[in-house]
């Protein structure tokens, strides 16, 4: 199998299989685009976090990435989409420590200092998505 992936794609995240998936096509994209072992590092444990969130919270969902230029440089952005119940509060789920469920409050805050863009977009009743992007 090549192990290049296409510069756009999606995946899907319905269990914890998916969520390993998820990790391994997170770091073949950044390994292809030679981003140094801490910045891959920074955006696999980003995705995993994401993931887990629309999986557990969400209901499941789907990864979409692109590879993007902003004509300086180049970079790794990755779209986290469920349909789940959406967040009520996002300044309150943007808070460290704040969870709502059992975890420890560090996946969508401790997501947002990994990387260097992160937009959310949530509506309570129709779900989340969250993007991400690093650059290179």
């Amino acid at each position: 199998m090549d192990s290049h992936l296409p510069a756009a794609g999606a995946l899907p995240l319905k269990d914890e299989r998916d969520i390993v998936q998820c990790r391994a096509a997170v770091r073949r994209l950044t390994t292809d685009l030679k981003f140094s072992l801490v910045d891959q590092t920074k955006m696999i444990t980003a995705a995993s976090e994401l993931a887990r969130n629309a999986v557990v919270y969400g209901g499941g969902g789907e990864m979409r990435w692109e590879i993007v230029s902003d004509g300086r440089r180049d970079g790794l952005r990755l779209h986290f989409e469920d349909h789940g119940p959406g967040i009520a509060d996002v300044d309150l789920a943007l808070t460290d420590g704040w969870s709502s469920g059992s975890g420890l409050g560090m996946g969508l805050s401790g997501s947002r200092r990994l990387v260097n863009d992160f937009a959310i977009r949530t509506q309570p009743g129709e779900g989340t998505c969250v993007a991400i992007t690093r650059w290179k």
